[in-house]
């Protein structure tokens, strides 16, 4: 990546993207967050320059500069990645940690933030702005979707289909060929071993619908 990137959101997914665009060597411009106690904080090197609608910095985004959305909500991610799509013509970029193992032969979509010691397997197809945390398991012929979050240590077994918007738990175990509903979410710890349906949250060993 030639251009240095804008960070939107300056919490622990922030610097957890910080700490990957250094370690890749990108410059990150700055961080853009909406919180007032955060508005002017330094992180090492690294400033809070504005909120993010401080439309005085986003007009840097496109030629000059790229984003990055690390917002664990999933609406507010929608809604800015719809923004900078339109009024910036600016698609978010990916933040991948140096020690994620993925297959050559998976596919990855834009603006997703996949942590350290990530590993997606072989044509496993991961969609856009997905947050995939420490230590997940992706293992082979996966199907992720798009706003998809999964938890630290969860392991998406083989030919899993997750919708999008969908939620997995830290440490969740979502067993082989399970396909898990549009924005449905899996509770921490759970082992899913039956397709879950849309909207629906489980829970438990096996996950049942709370």
């Amino acid at each position: 990546m030639e251009n240095p990137v804008l960070i939107f959101g300056a919490g622990d997914l922030g610097l957890k993207a910080l700490d990957i665009f250094k370690k890749n060597n990108v410059l990150v411009y700055g961080f853009l967050d909406d919180r007032a106690e955060l508005q002017g904080k330094d992180f090492g090197d690294v400033s809070v320059l504005g909120t993010t609608d401080d439309t005085a910095i986003l007009k840097i985004i496109g030629n000059k500069c790229e984003a990055f959305l690390a917002i664990g909500e999933r609406s507010v991610r929608e809604r800015l990645v719809e923004t900078l799509n339109k009024d910036y013509k600016s698609m978010p970029v990916n933040a991948i940690h140096e020690s994620a193992i993925i297959a050559d032969s998976a596919r990855i979509g834009h603006g997703n933030l996949i942590a350290s010691r990530t590993t997606i397997g072989p044509v496993s197809v991961v969609g856009q702005h997905c947050l995939i945390l420490a230590g997940a398991v992706i293992d082979g012929s996966v199907q992720v979707g798009d706003f998809v979050t999964i938890g630290a240590g969860a392991i998406i077994n083989d030919r899993v289909k997750l919708n999008d918007g969908v939620f997995i738990g830290a440490g969740a175990n979502i067993v082989a060929g399970v396909e898990i509903g549009k924005g449905a979410r899996i509770g921490a710890g759970s082992v899913v071993v039956e397709n879950v349906p849309a909207k629906a949250t489980y829970f438990g060993n096996p996950a049942k619908k709370v």
